[in-house]
């Protein structure tokens, strides 16, 4: 007599190696989640900003505490990520880049191009990086 188990299993998504193809695809995801949310807030610094003089002069003040630069540096991430894996997508759309070794290297570079992109963009922000500090 053979018994089959239907009962659910628990997979624990953080044990299981995701393939950096995989892994792309779901931070691309995350990214554009952050830029949605984020937007309600972007749209309100700016009407505030252009408001008045007072208006722009706290926002200015807002944007100076390092929570706020935080979170400008994490929504730089978002955005040149979801940049650069949204033109992957669209490259493997048009089926270049198929092929298993060239889309996991096309991954990798994702990764890395979004990290260092993230890294300059960090620099600028904390004024680290010569140039017009943000």
């Amino acid at each position: 007599m053979s018994t089959t188990d239907s009962r659910p299993v628990f997979l624990n998504l953080l044990r299981i190696r995701q393939p950096v193809m995989a892994v792309v695809s779901i931070f691309h995801r995350i990214s554009g989640v952050l830029m949605i949310l984020a937007l309600p807030g972007l749209v309100y610094l700016l009407n505030l900003s252009l408001s008045n003089q007072a208006g722009f002069s706290q926002v200015a003040d807002l944007l100076a505490s390092p929570v706020l630069k935080l979170l400008a540096v994490l929504l730089g991430w978002a955005l040149t990520h979801h940049i650069l894996a949204g033109i992957r997508f669209m490259l493997l759309d048009f089926d270049l880049g198929i092929d298993r070794a060239v889309a996991r290297k096309t991954a990798w570079l994702v990764h890395v191009g979004a990290l260092l992109l993230t890294a300059v963009l960090a620099g600028l922000i904390f004024g680290v990086l010569p140039g017009m500090p943000l």
